[in-house]
């Protein structure tokens, strides 16, 4: 009994392997058939130039099911729907962004805090790598952020090719509370940079809640060396709270306008002791 009790579970585990690989096939394909349908002058072209058409100065925004005119920089607010429907639709166009940084900085809090708790249910969790969609429908139009969260692992590493491959932003991220994690910031900007050279990189602080608690001069330290880095990657720089929802959706609204020229006004903030926002 105990023999074939052990058989059955192996087959069990074996079969539940296969499912989620299935899955994370028809995922990763359908990310490189929205490319390929991107670059090409038949398909991708023209969805773009509708989509910035419907992103101009006065756009309208579904929201639960009402249709509300909204500002531009609202537009990228959007709302999040279940990944079936992300599969199930063929007018959708596919952006992919990646999250890389160590482990236990929050990556995957600050993913849900902008997808939503229901939502990042009906995501898509692999050893060292999850996978979450949130979709934006701006006047009929539909966009889809499409986040790949690699795992800050050692062993996760070899996720960090197929998590960067086509993305349209980077974001970096660290602990805020812990200077190592920045001191490892270059080292995955730099993995990331071998697989893709032209995405919009971010570098992000979290924990700003707990940052906040620290010593100015601590504070002053660590923003004067995030700003530095930031230099050094080009990139713009953001600190962020999941647990307040501190510059969370505001990070996704300055890519948004970043990748299709959307005007709208973002303040820089240097000021010690607040949310930094540098670019």
């Amino acid at each position: 009994m105990t023999r074939l009790s052990r058989t059955a579970l192996v087959r069990f585990d074996f079969r539940w392997a296969r499912v989620l690989g299935i899955a994370f096939l028809r995922r990763f394909f359908r990310a490189v058939w929205s490319h390929l349908l991107s670059c090409s002058s038949l398909g991708g072209r023209g969805r773009y130039r509708r989509l910035k058409a419907g992103l101009s100065s006065s756009v309208h925004l579904v929201v639960v099911g009402e249709e509300k005119p909204v500002t531009a920089a609202a537009a990228a607010v959007g709302r999040a729907v279940p990944c079936a429907d992300v599969e199930a639709d063929s007018d959708l166009v596919t952006l992919k962004i990646s999250l890389l940084g160590d482990r236990h900085i929050g990556k995957t809090s600050f993913m849900i805090k902008y997808v939503g708790d229901v939502e990042e249910q009906r995501g898509l969790q692999m050893t060292g790598l999850n996978l979450m969609d949130k979709v934006l429908v701006v006047r009929g139009a539909r966009i889809a952020f499409s986040m790949w969260d690699v795992g800050g692992d050692d062993q996760c590493l070899d996720h960090v090719p197929i998590a960067c491959k086509d993305a349209v932003a980077i974001l970096v991220m660290f602990d805020l509370t812990n200077r190592s994690t920045l001191n490892n910031a270059i080292d995955w900007y730099q993995r990331a940079r071998k697989w893709n050279k032209t995405a919009i990189p971010i570098l992000i602080g979290t924990k700003f809640d707990d940052f906040a608690q620290l010593p100015l001069e601590m504070q002053w330290t660590i923003v004067n060396q995030a700003r530095a880095y930031a230099r050094v990657m080009r990139a713009s720089l953001f600190f962020s709270s999941a647990t307040h929802n501190i510059n969370v959706n505001k990070i996704f609204k300055f890519i948004t306008a970043k990748l299709f020229n959307v005007p709208w006004s973002l303040e820089r903030n240097l000021t010690i002791g607040e949310p930094i926002i540098d670019f």
